[in-house]
This record gives C-alpha cells, structure tokens and sequence, in this order.
C-alpha cells in the first residue's frame, strides 16, 4: 500500500528558493556571455522547467490548504502538471547529455527514446490515478491525501537511465566533469530520500535543481576576465556564430600592443581601467573580448548602434588622450562583419593578418583588397602545411631561385643568394614577402629552408661537376631556426648527401634582438663554420643594429641594406657615416657587400666605400637557380 503524505507537511520555502535561483541563473545569462550552442537551448529550457515545477507546486499546495472541494480539479489539474514539468526535466537531463557528448544518432535515439517511453508511461498513470482519486483526495476534514507511487517508481526508472547514459558516454566526458554530474546526482537523491522518509515534500523541486547547478557551472560558466571585462576567443567565435545565423550586422574594434604580446605580460592596472570604461561608454550592446595578453577586440551590433561613426570617432578620441599616459606601441583595426569572414569565424586570424601590414601606432579601416589578401594567405598557408607534412626535399612547389653577386676584386660572378618562390596550382607563383612571414608565425619556416638548401646544394655540385667556378651561394636563415636543438645537423646533413664542401655554402642571418637568441646565434655559427660554412649578417643598417654585438658573432661578410645605399645618395652626411661603417668592418677582415645596386652611380659609390661584393637589378634580377651558368665563369669544359 503507498503511502499517504499531508499536503500540511508542505513549506514553499523549498520552491520559492528555486524559483529565485532560476530567477538570477536567467539574469546572468541575459546580462553576461554564454555560448548560445545546441547543449545552451537545451540548458535554458531545463531552468525554465524547474522554475514552472517549482511555481505550480506553490500554487497546487496553496489551494490543497484551502481545503474547499470547488479546487479539486484544479488541484488535479496543477499537480499533473507539476509532476509533468519534473519529468521533463529529467527527459531535457538525458537529451543534454547526448548532446555535450555527441553521441552517434543510434545510440542518442536509444537513451532519449528510454526517456521518453518512461515520460509517457508515468505522466499516463499519473494522470489515471488522479482521475481514479488514488493519488489525490479529500478527507472528511478537509485535508488532500498524495500518494507518493508512480513518482518514486518513475523518478527510480529515469535514474537508472541518466546513470546508464553517463556510464556509457564515461570516455567521452572529462573525468572531473563527471564526477560532477554524479555528485550533484548523489546529493539530490540522498536529500529526496531523507526527505521522503519524514514524509516531507518541499524540497522535491530542489533536488532537481542541483544538477541543473552543475550543467551551468561545469558546462556554462562565463569566461570573464572579471577585472577586465573581457571573454576569450572562443565566446567572440560563439557571438560570430550566433550573429552570422540571425543575419545581424556588427562592428569590431581591435586593439593590439606588441609589447604586451608575451607570456606572462598583462595589461597595466591603469589600462585595464581604460579598456573597462571604453568597453561599456561608448556603444550599446557591447561585447569585449580578450584575445592574448597585447590583443582586446570590442564587438558591438549595428542595429543598436546606427550613429556608429561618431562613437568611432569619439572612442579614437579618447584613445589618443590614454595614450599618452601608457606609450605602448598599437595598431588599431576597424571593420564591419563580412558574410565570407563570418561564415567561415576567422576573425582573429583575419585582424591577425592585417597587422602583418601595419606600421606601429597605425589605424586601419578594414576593405575589400583586405579580404582578398587573407584569402590568398589562408591558402598560401594551406599550401605551407602540405609541404611541412609531406617534408619531401625535392617539393616542387618549393623553387629555387638566385641573384648573382658582383666580386669587385675580380671582376666576375663566383657567388649568389639562394631565394625561394613558391608555385603553386591555385595562385601561380607566390613571392617571399607573402609566404615567408606566415611559415615563420606558423612554425613551417625550418622545412622551407631544408627544401631551399637541397636545391641549392644540388645546384652547386652540378655546376662544379661542370666546370664552373663556384666561390659559394649563400641561403637565407630565420633566427627562430636556430632554437632547434637539431638545426645545425639538418644544415650538415643536407650539405653531407649533396656530397659538396661545406665551404661552398653560406648562411645568411639578421641580427638578434634577446640576449637568448644572441647566444644560440652565436653557438651556432660557431658549430657550422668549423665545417667551413660562411655566414652574412643580411639587412645591416635596418632597424636594430648593435656594433658591439656584431663584433661579438663571427660573420664573414656584413650586407649593407639597399636603405643605406638610397641614403647615401641623399645627401653627404649620410654618405659619409656609411663610408665610415664600411670602412671600419673593411680593416677588420669583414668583407662589405652592398644589395640593391640598380645604376653605374650606386656601383661607383659602393665601390669607393670600401665593398668587396655588389648585388642588384645593375647585374640581375633574381632568375631561376639553373640559369646560373648564364653568370659564373666555366674553367674547365
């Protein structure tokens, strides 16, 4: 025989909580950030379903303790619901679940059809009994009786499902993760137990909440950086997506700082401050997101925005003003949602290549040549993968090109630079300044250079095989290379199977900038050139330059930057530090080579400037590695 409960027994404390719980769980989800995905819709219907159990069993008791007979179809009527609402929730439980852990369509039919024959056969008898007057009635004095059958026996039977689901989806679920869906299980059951036990009811409704607790907290939580306002990357694509399927039109604002774009930096409390008060004064509806330590992008819709120009303008404005209270070097990006950008959600590696072509303290309004270029670069970078991938040496899509070097002292072309094209099916040829800056960003850039220096070491030994005289030809280097513990034997290993002197090579590096790049430059160029590879410090005369440093490193020849032979032709004052550089390095031992030589006037001054070597369009433009034979001089036939 079940048991019969008092409704007296019954507090609305319980479910009043829960109501307001739900309450303030629905207005955090309206007032901050949560990936509105599939397992979201679902969540959010099973708080909505909490909070309408919790509500219509207040209202069901209420009318129970009234004790008139004219309330006992409503009663009927409010505790069906009250009950339907709960298995619903244990029904949007087992749904959830195949959702977050994507389960294959069989087995998802298998738990949510479990699920919802239990839903059908509990909700049926429940209602039958209530019409019978098992599970409800009215007493001579006037209390309503419940029995407590199909509840418990459907409660028991959802259960056992829900454990079966989140026992066969183990492997799929991060262990923690788990072991809290289990726990929140745990507790809610152990209070409807002790609960049942005296015979109490207020807190039924509660212990469906718990693991509503546990799918927001694990599952949904905010990815706030709560002193800065911002969200990660990973919510910016979720908005993207959510926007881009609603067809709603946004703005983004990046701003990136360079010399916050290291591990362990962080924005400056005082420019936390600032970011905190431009993401919220200046446009409606914002969203801040945080995308590494140096990089914040503020997105905002149009629609609640159509005076958008004049909060851009305002926002620069008072940009310019904090800036000069930090001083940290920028580059601003400004644009409007792009359909093709959106569908594909490559905002960040979009606004990450137009910084590629960003002066310092720039700001950039996003067009159509933008977009154009990124595509090429996403292919491009394609491309680059495939030949990381495959690390066939002999890559066709990887060419070998080179420049002759003029030798002043005798007349003649025994050396050139190696230089790379990339030919590609889709593009056609690709030049260094496009692919060279993505394979170094994206960890390609060691391949490219093994590929480069087989082509050219072959190249080599078939032109002294010839009988052409081949001083050497040097290949470029990226520093980064030289953080690979294996990269002097990847040089010697490729020199080695070309079966060529190592003195026929050389290697062409720019100068470092840490003091941990410093030294392993100068480790291994000190490895290298016992095997008689040469080495130019390329690009002297650019940007960092430290004469003490170069001192220190053991470079063979020092390339003077085509800047410094354009200076030199301006005006006196530069000529004349330049002569003395190259003076200078000339009396100790370094050899000077000048590049972009492209008249007789720059030949003439380079030459009175101390060089040894001259390289420009003067003598060639860079030409396929074969056509070397068309320069270098053959000795023996």
């Amino acid at each position: 025989m079940t048991r019969a409960v008092y409704v007296s027994n019954y507090t609305p404390v319980g479910d009043l909580i829960v109501v307001s719980i739900c309450y303030v769980m629905l207005v955090l989800m309206l007032f901050s950030y949560i990936n509105k995905n599939h397992s979201f819709k679902v969540f959010f219907s099973t708080v909505l379903l909490v909070m309408a159990a919790a509500l219509t069993d207040v209202i069901y008791h209420k009318l129970g303790e009234t004790g008139n007979a004219d309330n006992m179809q409503t009663i009927y009527i409010l505790r069906c619901l009250y009950h339907a609402f709960l298995f619903m929730v244990f029904q949007m439980f087992t749904v959830y679940i195949t959702v977050v852990t994507r389960l294959g369509r069989r087995m998802k039919l298998l738990f949510c059809g479990l699920g919802g024959l239990i839903f059908i056969a509990v909700v049926g008898l429940d209602i039958a009994d209530t019409v019978r007057g098992i599970s409800v009635s009215m007493s001579d004095t006037g209390l309503v009786f419940q029995s407590r059958g199909v509840f418990t026996y459907g409660y028991a039977a959802y259960l056992l499902v829900i454990i079966c689901e989140l026992f066969y989806v183990r492997k799929r679920l991060y262990r923690r993760v788990m072991l809290g869906f289990y726990g929140t299980m745990a507790i809610s059951f152990l209070i409807l137990f002790l609960a049942g036990r005296r015979g109490q009811q207020s807190f039924t409704v509660v212990t469906f909440l718990y693991p509503v607790i546990a799918m927001f907290y694990i599952m949904h939580s905010t990815p706030y950086d709560a002193t800065l306002g911002a969200i990660d990357s990973r919510a910016m694509q979720d908005l993207v997506k959510n926007y881009y399927e609603r067809g709603r039109d946004f703005m983004f604002m990046s701003l990136y700082m360079r010399a916050l774009d290291e591990e362990g930096r962080t924005l400056p409390e005082g420019m936390r401050a600032v970011v905190r008060r431009f993401s919220t004064d200046f446009f409606k509806g914002s969203t801040l997101f945080q995308l590494n330590n140096g990089h914040v992008l503020l997105l905002f819709p149009l629609s609640r925005n159509p005076d958008y120009e004049k909060r851009i303008q305002n926002i620069l404005i008072a940009f310019q003003a904090e800036y000069h209270r930090f001083r940290f070097d920028y580059k601003i990006v400004i644009g409007q949602s792009i359909d093709e950008v959106s569908r594909k959600n490559e905002y960040v590696s979009f606004i990450r290549d137009i910084h590629r072509g960003m002066e310092e303290n720039s700001i950039r309004r996003i067009g159509p040549d933008d977009v154009k270029r990124f595509n090429s670069n996403e292919y491009v970078l394609r491309e680059l993968e495939d030949i990381y991938n495959q690390r066939d040496l002999d890559d066709p899509r990887v060419l070998a090109y080179c420049q002759p070097v003029f030798n002043i002292k005798t007349g003649k072309y025994d050396t050139a630079e190696a230089l790379m094209r990339l030919k590609l099916e889709k593009q056609g040829l690709v030049y260094p300044d496009q692919f060279i800056p993505l394979a170094e960003e994206n960890g390609y850039i060691h391949i490219l250079t093994e590929i480069i220096l087989n082509k050219t070491c072959k190249a080599v030994r078939k032109l002294i095989r010839q009988g052409y005289a081949v001083s050497r030809v040097s290949v470029n280097v990226s520093a980064v290379e030289l953080r690979d513990d294996k990269f002097c034997n990847d040089i010697t290993r490729i020199i080695d199977r070309n079966d060529i002197q190592g003195e026929k090579i050389a290697i062409e590096l720019t100068e470092s900038k840490t003091d941990n790049d410093f030294m392993l430059m100068k480790r291994k160029i000190s490895e290298l050139r016992e095997r008689g590879i040469k080495f130019y410090l390329d690009d002297f005369g650019t940007g960092y330059s430290n004469m003490e440093r170069i001192m220190e490193l053991p470079f063979d020849i020092i390339k003077f930057d085509r800047s410094m032979v354009i200076a030199c032709g301006v005006n006196e004052r530069s000529k004349k530090i330049v002569l003395s550089l190259a003076n200078m390095l000339s009396e100790m031992d370094y050899a000077v080579l000048f590049e972009g030589v492209e008249s007789a006037s720059d030949e003439q001054m380079c030459t009175d400037m101390s060089a040894s070597y001259l390289q420009g369009y003067k003598y060639s433009k860079p030409v396929p590695i074969e056509r070397l034979q068309d320069y270098f001089e053959q000795t023996v036939a």
